[in-house]
């Protein structure tokens, strides 16, 4: 158990790539990318990758490496990140993890329940009910269907929401029901440092990086990917509400707040799964002094 991985976790716009980037640097490790979105070689610019100097920095993984039309799933990345922590295992004790995919997060340190297949008739059937009537007819389908996770699971995240729809039709039992719990132990020590920043200055900054967002060309990349708008890579804040402009539901000022106001949440919605777990050790993210100081501690103690 002499390995180690060092988990950067947090919401948007925080700052966890450039901190772990410099942690990558300082142990002379990689990275091993834990964002759901960042994997889409077709996107960029709305899911904030890292820069192309930034990759070419230190080596990353699960950047870039699916296409919008491949279906990436919590178990996927799983075995994805466990072959890549094994790969860099074979040559240092330490790794970096980075993202704010709190699913995707647990699914490494603690393993996934098997949960059925879905037919890619149905959920495809299901994406284009949800593009046509939206978050009311999703909350509606689940409420009838899945009364379970209504009530349990995250009924303001449409992928998380269409997921548990596309099961419970497909198997006719609750997504809340294949949930065991039951914890796989792994061959490696995990660190998990949380970055954090007042409410007030971590909205700024979220406002802020879509106003960039716009002036880089998000408007440009979501019209590339609007033929292909009902694949569920793209179901995500920032492409949803200009995807809505382009079909004359709303204005393009009206879609950029949306995308403000949404990324809001959804940085809120991270705070709220991460502050859960006990084990993450909370920092701001310019204390990267203290946070190697703790990880040296940590290591210190788990080698004794």
């Amino acid at each position: 158990m002499h390995k180690t991985v060092i988990l950067i976790a947090g919401p948007t716009a925080v700052g966890k790539t450039a901190l772990a980037i410099e942690l990558a640097q300082h142990f002379n490790s990689s990275i091993i990318s834990a964002d759901s979105r960042q994997c889409y070689k077709e996107i960029t610019i709305g899911v904030a990758k890292p820069s192309v100097d930034e990759l070419q920095a230190v080596k990353h993984y699960f950047i870039n490496s699916h296409s919008i039309a491949e279906e990436v799933t919590a178990a996927s990345y799983e075995q994805y990140a466990l072959k890549a922590a094994d790969e860099l295992f074979a040559s240092n004790d330490m790794a970096v993890m980075v993202g704010g995919t709190g699913l995707y997060i647990k699914a490494f340190c603690e393993g996934m329940d098997h949960i059925p297949d879905v037919p890619d008739a149905l959920r495809t059937q299901l994406q284009q009910n949800y593009q046509q009537k939206g978050m009311a007819w999703l909350q509606q389908e689940l409420q009838l269907h899945d009364p379970l996770f209504a009530e349990q699971g995250e009924m303001h995240n449409p992928q998380r929401m269409l997921r548990a729809l596309e099961v419970v039709m497909a198997s006719g039992k609750s997504i809340i029901t294949f949930r065991k719990g039951a914890k796989q132990q792994r061959p490696f020590n995990v660190i998990k440092i949380g970055l954090e920043l007042p409410r007030e200055e971590l909205y700024a900054r979220i406002n802020l990086r879509v106003d960039l967002m716009m002036k880089e060309g998000l408007l440009e990349e979501a019209k590339a990917v609007y033929p292909q708008r009902n694949l569920n890579a793209l179901q995500t804040v920032g492409y949803r509400e200009l995807f809505d402009y382009f079909d004359g539901k709303i204005s393009l000022e009206q879609a950029i707040e949306k995308i403000k106001q949404n990324s809001r949440h959804y940085a809120k919605r991270q705070l709220t799964w991460f502050k859960r777990d006990a084990a993450m050790k909370w920092f701001h993210p310019a204390d990267k002094t203290a946070i190697i100081a703790y990880i040296d501690l940590i290591k210190k103690e788990l080698s004794n």
